[in-house]
């Protein structure tokens, strides 16, 4: 199992409901494809470094988890798809 982070941009312009609906979404297909949430992290309303779909502001998430290497592909694969993500990434973590 190795260790993963999924940052996730979600679009500033939805209600908290959405939001929340969004990132739930987001950890149901970690762990459909088999990984363990160990945190989730809400890093809040911030600035983005240039505008996307005409915003300016949008709310970040950090989700780390384990997974299997093959993990990661299928989760972008969805999240990808989803309406009110702006921006994502998925990266492994060192062991260091």
């Amino acid at each position: 199992m190795n260790k993963y982070e999924l940052c996730v941009v979600v679009s500033a312009k939805v209600d908290d409901e959405v939001r929340t609906a969004t990132v739930d979404k987001c950890k149901e297909y970690i762990t459909r494809f088999g990984g363990t949430i160990t945190d989730v992290e809400d890093a809040g309303k911030k600035k983005l470094a240039y505008e996307i779909q005409k915003m300016k502001e949008a709310h970040y998430y950090f989700i780390h988890f384990d997974a299997e290497a093959s993990a990661p592909y299928e989760i972008e694969n969805h999240v990808r798809l989803m309406e009110n993500v702006l921006r994502f990434l998925c990266v492994r973590q060192d062991e260091a």
